[in-house]
């Protein structure tokens, strides 16, 4: 666990640079190898990380420069589980996403092959000795969800007939690759979870899950999901979470406050630090996080990553205060409300507007906070 909150971070994905949209098409098309490709990502994170730097953040990510999507990327590293083409994508606001989808092949298991070490170990030597390497990974109940969904299930049910077989192997395999982050020296991990903003639109999980659908036992396997992956974690590790309403080409999947989950997310995920949506009124108001337990932080997402126009630095502390009302303002802190670029598309706004984003987190959190 930390003893200090920064008072200004950042959610993780950043908007790929045409170099390297260049070099995964020109990878998938067979143009280049993958060594070619892997060379250009290197280089290109290297950037990455000194700009971050350059704006004063000493938490540093390396964009998700490696991945697709910010959760089927790591998904497909677990054995036991295929990359497959759906059929159909999520329906987001006005737009449907890529189709692609993780299906179960056999038993879930974490191996020391996922690549996902190698990029730490990557990130990890580049950031130095002055910043730390962030890792950010879908959290268990993501993986649930998906394995779930629709005709999935029923692969899910041919490995596992029995779902709490399922609900131990999956969290399983997710601590046992905390465990493998924490050995390359990863002290600082985020889950990224959309499970618990889904279960704020009652009208979306109508769609999904039935009418009939029981909102209390969907919230407490998503609880039992997450906790049970960092059960037992050395006390040096400090675990976030991120709450997510979905991130595709500057649109969203669901709206809704916090209220229908607060109880149990706030009051009962252990996670040190929540990274939550605020950007505009689909996130609802600040009474929920009067169930925050204990003396877990808040990151205040205020500062839209899907438009470019520059939030105004009075409005923002005014909001800022109001929160302050519910959670001491020395637990709070500022950050945009989602990466720039949960999938490969990125948001509509330029990577100019992008760093202006980043920029003002900074600088509003200096203000404030001093």
């Amino acid at each position: 666990m930390t003893d200090t909150l920064l008072h200004y971070d950042l959610v993780g994905s950043f908007l790929r640079p045409e170099r390297l949209k260049t070099a995964r098409a020109n990878y998938t098309a067979g143009k280049i190898s993958f060594e070619a490709l892997t060379k250009i990502e290197d280089e290109e994170i290297i950037k990455l990380i000194a700009k971050q730097k350059e704006l004063g953040y000493s938490i540093v990510s390396d964009g998700e420069f490696r991945r697709s999507y910010w959760h089927l990327d790591f998904f497909w590293g677990f054995e036991g589980v295929e990359h497959i083409r759906y059929g159909e994508g999520y329906m987001f606001h006005d737009e449907e996403t890529r189709d692609d989808s993780a299906r179960l092949n056999g038993k879930i298991r974490f191996t020391k092959s996922h690549p996902f070490l190698a990029h730490f170990r990557f990130l990890k030597e580049a950031a130095g000795d002055d910043a730390v390497a962030r890792v950010s990974i879908p959290a268990p109940a993501q993986l649930f969800a998906e394995l779930v969904r629709g005709t999935n299930e029923e692969k899910t049910n041919e490995f596992y007939p029995n779902r709490q077989d399922l609900i131990d192997d999956l969290s399983g395999a997710y601590r046992e690759s905390i465990l493998a982050f924490y050995e390359l020296g990863c002290r600082d991990l985020k889950l990224d979870d959309c499970t618990w903003a889904m279960l704020c639109d009652r009208d979306f999980w109508e769609t999904m899950a039935g009418a009939g659908f029981d909102h209390d036992e969907i919230q407490n396997l998503y609880l039992e999901l997450n906790n049970k992956a960092v059960r037992d974690l050395p006390s040096d590790i400090k675990i976030s979470t991120h709450v997510c309403r979905g991130n595709y080409h500057s649109t969203y999947a669901s709206s809704g406050g916090y209220e229908p989950v607060g109880e149990l997310l706030f009051g009962k995920e252990n996670v040190e630090t929540y990274f939550l949506e605020f950007d505009d009124e689909r996130s609802g108001n600040f009474e929920p996080l009067r169930y925050l337990s204990d003396s877990k932080e808040v990151v205040l997402g205020l500062v839209t990553s899907k438009r470019p126009q520059l939030e105004d630095k009075e409005e923002i502390k005014k909001r800022i205060n109001e929160a302050a009302k519910y959670v001491p303002l020395e637990r709070l802190a500022l950050s945009p409300q989602c990466g720039f670029a949960s999938t490969e598309e990125g948001n509509i706004l330029t990577e100019e507007d992008q760093w202006k984003k980043m920029k003002l987190v900074k600088e509003i959190a200096d203000e404030v906070w001093g």
